[in-house]
């Protein structure tokens, strides 16, 4: 499928070219043997002009569209994957539970596997829904202790994925002070937790993330979240912040996702004032996403 897709941009690409050069022959001949008529010569340049732009706007245009139904049958693939793979082993669990008889360690067991996939079948719709919402209407922004939200970011972190405290670190320059914004705790605590989610599913199987809470230029706060996983190519690190948009992983071709997280950070760091940013040396020597946010945001 992506062969072909790319097949098409390639078509249209050297179509374009045929066209625009067949156009400049063309027009330059008929210049050439009406250059002593003025007025011809004006708005044969005039219309071969427009010729052009609508050849290059009108490609341009079937090619941005090939692209994005690409990303849009990637995102569908990918949230396919998503929801079936939970309920199906949600389906196996509750099929063992009534054909079988256990005892109650392993029911407990089931049980706990079966809230762990009901949690991310959660998770995946939630972000399928809030990428849906995003930018249509803003949420009541009220005063916001940041540092704290971080900490119980974290700390949510490492229980989700069962990490030790070294393998996921936090650490504040601010000591408690100066760490109030005015923005949607929801949205913050959803931006904070996807930034910590994609460190530690592209960390691999040596997770170590520092997350660092620091001032940012005259008034405001920016978090780092560094890992040292797989890494970011640097031509893809502002794509990663588009919808439906996934770097394609050789690594870790396990690791699957909707492509909405990073969107969704970048949606909520703009309705708060902020910025959002990705920086790595390239495959295989880890990633820093630093998130800026103003102290006081109207």
């Amino acid at each position: 499928m992506r062969v072909t897709r790319r097949g098409k941009i390639i078509f249209f690409l050297t179509l374009t070219v045929c066209l625009a050069a067949a156009s400049v022959a063309v027009g330059f001949g008929w210049i050439i043997l009406n250059w002593q008529q003025d007025v011809k010569v004006v708005l044969g340049i005039i219309f071969f002009g427009a010729i052009i732009a609508g050849l290059i706007l009108n490609t341009s245009f079937l090619i941005r569209e090939i692209r994005r139904n690409e990303q849009h049958d990637s995102f569908i693939n990918a949230v396919t994957h998503e929801l079936k793979t939970p309920i199906t082993s949600i389906r196996l669990h509750l099929q063992t539970l009534e054909r079988r008889k256990l005892d109650d360690a392993q029911r407990q067991t089931f049980y706990r596997l079966m809230l762990e996939d009901s949690d991310r079948l959660m998770n995946t719709v939630e972000q399928v829904l809030k990428a849906s919402r995003a930018g249509a209407r803003k949420g009541e922004h009220i005063a916001v202790d940041f540092a704290q939200l971080v900490e119980q970011c974290v700390e949510n972190a490492r229980t989700s994925h069962h990490l030790q405290p070294d393998a996921l670190r936090y650490e504040s320059e601010l000591n408690g002070k100066g760490s109030e914004v005015r923005g949607d705790p929801g949205d913050l605590r959803t931006a904070v937790s996807n930034i910590l989610d994609n460190a530690v599913k592209y960390s691999g199987s040596r997770i170590d993330i520092s997350v660092r809470l620091e001032e940012h230029a005259q008034n405001g706060l920016a978090l780092r979240v560094q890992d040292r996983g797989v890494g970011i190519p640097p031509n893809e690190l502002k794509t990663v912040f588009k919808r439906f948009y996934r770097v394609p992983n050789r690594t870790l071709p396990q690791v699957r996702g909707t492509g909405l997280g990073l969107f969704l950070v970048r949606t909520i760091a703009k309705r708060h004032g902020g910025r959002v940013s990705a920086q790595s040396a390239g495959q295989g020597k880890g990633t820093t996403v630093i998130f800026e946010l103003p102290r006081s945001v109207a």
